[in-house]
């Protein structure tokens, strides 16, 4: 048996003792030493690990910190363990109230040695003194709870900015002792709560959920000091996504906007250069001073983020307009005709392009054929005159019963930057050459792609949003 020390002052007649007169004697050196851990037999009869049971009480959460990918807590942390040498039960049976105390009391007792493991920074919070509370039941039962200020990394994942999804977790490990000695346990009821009043403005809350671990540390990565083993380990985890109001209302609507109206410029004729210039870079300049605005609150992380993406698409479609004016500007000053073999996309994009190279001037011929009847008689071209210009005239016949009879001629023009045959029948005219294709001048083929442009760019437009908004949401 351990001797008692005669300076070892007494427990006899506890009932009568002040709070602070118990607390003196049951933390006396000759019965407690605060270095060392409470003792707990287990079953076979050896010193089982220590159990601390742990709640957490939210006050307040600020908004996740994109930038730092960090956010910031106020809560309520209490540990409750038992500590047998703290019993009073039987020493002092009348007394049934737990002794109370705060900071002061704290430091006359063995705490478990908590910490948070992604903290970045954290305080505990109080004014005059440190809002600690401790309490000791009769039975041994010791409660610490201490109000924090903890500001705790979370390595978020931007993606799908601004439509993402983050999980951030508060951990907490032992720092001393590893799992062998002390283990670390979420109570059963009610781990972690959240005050009524609290509300985030650019989250809302889907979810928390709590767990239990065991950390495994080792003398490479200093985790726990110079001390290798499993710790045991808490953690709480909130479910946040993200709110989608702000940057529909300040993004994406604007953004959306401005690449309609930049689509104004095809309405505008394609030599009206100072306008059509003037209306796009306005509208690129808008946009990417737009866009930087959100994307200052944003880490420059490797991969492409879902805004980015609508960022580049948008900026596509604007640098388009742009390009088509060029195209089309450079079009209208062409001085020789376009031949093209039928008017459509295909045909009318080829040769604006890469123009038909037009064919040898050729002189000296001069030809004229007429005829009373087309169906009667049939004009023959040689290979050398598709040069011609092929006109037929109706001239209306005296008698009302006979039919109206075309009169065709050709003539030869030297030195003509098209080959092609005018037809005017009834007063209308269509320029077609002699093998079946149709010039348009310069001027057209600008108007007609600006016409096709007006409908090409917003279909296309149409389809991104569906591709990207399906992507988002679904993806």
């Amino acid at each position: 048996m351990k001797p008692i020390d005669s300076d070892c002052p007494t427990l006899e007649g506890a009932d009568h003792l002040s709070q602070t007169q118990l607390l003196t004697r049951l933390t006396h050196v000759c019965r407690y030493d605060r270095l060392e851990r409470p003792k707990r037999e287990s079953v076979n009869g050896t010193n089982g690990p220590v159990k601390v049971y742990a709640r957490a009480y939210i006050y307040f959460m600020q908004n996740l910190e994109a930038h730092d990918l960090q956010f910031k807590i106020h809560a309520l942390l209490q540990f409750r363990y038992v500590d047998p040498r703290l019993v009073f039960r039987e020493v002092a049976p009348n007394r049934t109230k737990p002794i109370m105390g705060e900071q002061s009391l704290r430091d006359l007792l063995w705490v478990p040695h908590v910490f948070l493991a992604n903290e970045r920074s954290s305080d505990i919070l109080g004014t005059a003194e440190k809002d600690i509370l401790t309490s000791i039941s009769p039975d041994g039962t010791v409660i610490v709870s201490t109000r924090i200020s903890a500001t705790l990394y979370c390595w978020m994942n931007l993606q799908k900015f601004p439509f993402d999804e983050q999980h951030c977790s508060t951990v907490l490990e032992s720092w001393m002792y590893n799992e062998d000695d002390l283990v670390l346990l979420w109570e059963h009821k009610s781990p972690v709560t959240l005050a009524p009043e609290l509300h985030l403005t650019e989250y809302v809350l889907l979810e928390m959920f709590t767990n239990e671990t065991v950390i495994n540390a080792d003398l490479s990565d200093l985790r726990h000091g110079a001390f290798a083993g499993n710790y045991s380990s808490l953690s709480f985890t909130v479910h946040l996504a993200r709110e989608m109001g702000f940057y529909m209302m300040d993004y994406f609507i604007p953004s959306i906007m401005l690449v309609a109206i930049s689509w104004v410029t095809f309405w505008l004729q394609a030599d009206q250069s100072a306008p059509r210039i003037t209306l796009g870079t306005s509208t690129m300049l808008t946009f990417i001073t737009l866009a930087s605005a959100q994307g200052k609150t944003l880490p420059k992380v490797s991969y492409i983020k879902a805004s980015e993406i609508w960022f580049l698409g948008c900026t596509g479609f604007i640098f388009g307009s742009l390009v088509e004016f060029a195209f089309v500007n450079t079009i209208w000053r062409r001085k020789r005709n376009v031949e093209v073999k039928k008017v459509n996309s295909k045909h009318v994009l080829k040769q604006a392009i890469t123009p038909r190279p037009a064919r040898k001037d050729m002189s000296g011929l001069h030809k004229s054929h007429s005829c009373t009847s087309l169906a009667d008689s049939a004009t023959t071209v040689s290979a050398n005159s598709f040069n011609n210009y092929l006109t037929v005239h109706s001239i209306p016949q005296k008698s009302p019963s006979s039919a109206t009879l075309p009169i065709i001629s050709t003539t030869d023009v030297d030195r003509t930057p098209t080959e092609a045959v005018t037809i005017q029948i009834d007063g209308q005219t269509s320029n077609v050459n002699g093998n079946g294709w149709t010039t348009m001048t310069p001027q057209e083929v600008a108007i007609w792609i600006d016409k096709r442009s007006r409908f090409v760019f917003p279909i296309a437009f149409v389809i991104f949003n569906i591709f990207y908004w399906t992507f988002v949401y679904y993806v």
